[in-house]
């Protein structure tokens, strides 16, 4: 998974290819939950490119998209939203898989 560093790298994965963007933050522990199968779903889903967003280094872009929950995943296609996943709440592996299944 791609660490995002910039707003300028968000702005060019969002608007070229298919890429799932995955909010988190190191203290979270939804989000350590699923750290273990995320490569699973990667490897799954290899026409994306998965992005992992640090909540807390990009808070400002976390309000742009109205993410006040992590983990969270919204997916974009060549600059369009194509779906969002998000909420405050625990996720399954089958949950993530299904969001994605829906994208496009």
């Amino acid at each position: 998974m791609k660490k995002l560093e910039s707003m300028e790298q968000f702005e060019q994965f969002k608007n070229n290819g298919k890429h799932i963007f995955m909010f988190s933050a190191d203290w979270c522990p939804d989000c350590r939950i699923i750290e273990p199968i995320l490569p699973e779903v990667e490897a799954k889903y290899q026409e994306y490119t998965f992005v992992y967003v640090d909540r807390d280094q990009f808070i400002d872009l976390c309000v742009q998209l109205e993410v006040f929950g992590i983990p969270s995943f919204i997916g974009f296609k060549e600059g369009q939203e194509t779906g969002r996943f998000v909420s405050k709440d625990r996720k399954t592996q089958e949950e993530i898989e299904n969001f994605i299944d829906g994208l496009n």
